[in-house]
This record gives C-alpha cells, structure tokens and sequence, in this order.
C-alpha cells in the first residue's frame, strides 16, 4: 500500500506521542514493504536524522500559535496527499476531522485516531473547545474509520454519538535495566540509577506536575524528583512550576528529553508518576512499566485501564506523598518486585509495536476492500 501519516509534528519523535507513533508504524510498515511518508513540520522535527529505508518525509508550513498549528499544517498537508494518490492515510486528532473527507474524493481512504477527549484539556480557550466539540462530530461522517487509543475514548464515542471506533492503543519496548544508564552525560550530575523519582509529561494544567512537585513536599528523604517535559503555549503554567520547584532543591525540572536519553531516564528510575488527568492511553506510561518501574498512577479512568492492577493509584496529592514515602523508605519490598514484573509483562502481552502495526495494516486492508 502507499501510506500517508498526517497530523503529526514529524519525525523523528521530538514531542509527544504521536510523533513516536509516526516514528514506530511507518518503521514497520516500510519494513513490510509498504510505501509510507510522514508529512512534517518545518523546524519541528530534527531534520538533519535520516528516517529508515522506506520512509519518505514531506515538509510544509504552517501558521505558528496554539489554535493554528496544527489545523493549517494539516489542512496543506492534506491537499498534497490528494495530488499523491496514497491508498490510505493515518490522520491524527479531532481537530483535523474537517480534513479527512478531501482523500476520500480521489479513493483515499482515511483511519482519524481522535487522541482522546481534547476539549476537556485545560489548556483550550472557549474557541478551543468548541472546535474540539465539531472535530467529534465531524469524526462521525468524515473519515472511514474511528480509531481510538483506549476502551474508554472507544465506550465515549459510543454511548455519546452512537458510532463505534476500533480500538488501536500506542506500544512501547521492553527496556533492560541492566546495564545501569550514565545519567551524567545528559548533564544530570549526581542523579544515580535507582534513586530517583521520574514524571514524564507536556507541562500542561491538566497533566498535574504541578499536583505531583506539591505531594512530594511531604516525602521526607533526599531522592531526587525529575520533571521531564515542556510544552511551547503553556508559559504561564511552566512559570507557576518554576517556582513551586525553587521551594525544593530535590526537584529538578529538566525540560524534554527524548532518545537514547529519554529511554535512559525510564529505566534507571525508582518510581515513575504519570499525573495525567484526561486523555487517552498515555505513552509514557506504557513506556515506562515497559521499562520494569514501579508505577504510580492518577486514578483516571484511562490510566486504570492501562495500569490494570499492576501498579500504585492515587487521587489527589496526599495520597500521592504516603505511596512515594513508603517507596523512598523502603524500595525493595516484594509486592513492589510483583508489581514492576506484571507492568512489563502487560506491555509485552497488550503494547507491543509490532501489534499495533498490525492492526493498523489490517485496519488500512479492509477499509480498502470495503472501497473496491
């Protein structure tokens, strides 16, 4: 098949989630012989890496600003893909539903991964939302298929609209946490394997960091907490963190990271927070029982259905700080071993990205036998 991946930043992944999934499934479709190009933002992807054999990048503009980024990146994206006569196209988030009927006039069909429920993020205005609100109920005719990331956004779209979506979530790798990373040679001095605590998100309202550095204040101790992520709108929001930061010398704020380095921080950690309060299946949190840590989640729906039992629940910031003070305290306990030890055999059994990229090429192969 000839595959177009559209609403992404680009590759390779130097943002959030979708950008590792472009990364990993045009990978292994090009692999398996398919044609693939990832369609790519200018100056938001690191464009001196080569992509994998296979792989095709196609870079175009767009108008900078949160509400206009990613729709006129999309939108210019999409008229291309109709001079380029793909089979299919992967297109990400509701947002860009307006889009997915222009393919479908040339025989194109379109798989639209909505990415959760994005108009209750925190961080969108009233314009935010309400064209959040179209973006679900164009997704309803537009694309030739729904594709959500978890059971919950699927069991959404279902009870709300009456339209079912299938069920495609993120992978991750299984990482070996031996041998130990060198944690200094991403400029973390005195940050050692196995005594640090890690969160992992953009730094949004609604993905609670700052929730995460409050809780902490009452773990006693002197186990670093690190703060990996950042998000280009949020400047206000970064500034609060800063100086909820500057009260403790324990937490450190490091910015993104992504990589080899990225991957390093995961698997060296004590413990893992994943804060997040909306969306769908998360990578990070994948990523990191991937990675054999102990977990420790927001309880959110979409989180209990990733976690499934095989990690720690918290719902509000004083629960939060008894869990992390009973693993700084004592680490080693063998319910914790049990725990790590299931997290990664989840992944292995339920995210693998060769799974994924299955459903995905199955998915792209009926919707075109369904066309003809």
């Amino acid at each position: 098949m000839k595959i177009a991946i559209v609403g992404t930043r680009g590759i390779p992944a130097a943002y959030g989630g979708f950008e590792t999934l472009a990364w990993e499934l045009s990978t292994r479709l090009a692999a398996r012989g398919h044609e693939v190009t990832v369609y790519c933002r200018r100056g938001r992807t690191d464009e001196s890496t080569a992509v994998p054999p296979g792989v095709r990048r196609r870079f175009f503009p767009f108008l900078p600003g949160k509400y206009l980024e990613t729709v006129s990146h999309s939108g210019l994206s999409v008229i291309d893909s109709i001079l380029r006569g793909y089979d299919a196209i992967w297109l990400g988030n509701a947002a860009n539903a307006v889009f997915a009927a222009l393919p479908r006039l040339r025989g194109t069909v379109v798989a639209l991964n909505v990415d959760g429920i994005e108009r209750q993020r925190a961080k969108w205005g009233p314009a935010g939302r309400a064209w959040y609100s179209i973006g679900e109920r164009l997704a309803l005719r537009f694309p030739n298929a729904i594709v959500s990331d978890a059971r919950v956004i699927h069991d959404y779209y279902l009870e709300r609209y009456g339209k079912p979506s299938v069920v495609i979530a993120y992978g991750a790798p299984l990482l070996d946490r031996d041998p130990p990373p060198d944690l200094a040679r991403l400029g973390l001095e005195g940050i050692q394997p196995g005594r640090y605590v890690l969160y992992v998100s953009r730094l949004e309202p609604e993905n609670q960091a700052d929730l995460v550095i409050r809780a902490y204040r009452d773990v006693p101790g002197e186990v670093p907490l690190l703060i990996v992520g950042d998000a280009p709108h949020a400047t206000a929001f970064k500034a609060r963190l800063a100086d909820l930061t500057a009260a403790d010398p324990r937490v450190r704020m490091t910015g993104a990271i992504y990589g080899d380095g990225y991957r390093d921080l995961q698997r060296g950690a004590l413990a893992y927070i994943q804060a997040t309060s909306v969306g769908g299946t998360h990578p990070a949190l994948i990523e990191a029982m991937g990675a054999g840590n102990l977990v420790l989640a927001f309880r959110s729906p979409e989180n209990e259905e990733v976690v499934a039992e095989t990690g720690l629940l918290f719902g509000d910031a004083s629960e939060l700080s008894g869990h992390l003070t009973r693993v700084v305290a004592e680490p080693e306990p063998a319910r914790y071993g049990l725990l790590r030890s299931a997290a990664r055999e989840r992944v292995r059994a339920s995210y693998s990205w060769d799974a994924v990229t299955d459903q995905y090429e199955g998915l792209f192969q009926t919707l075109l036998e369904r066309h003809r």
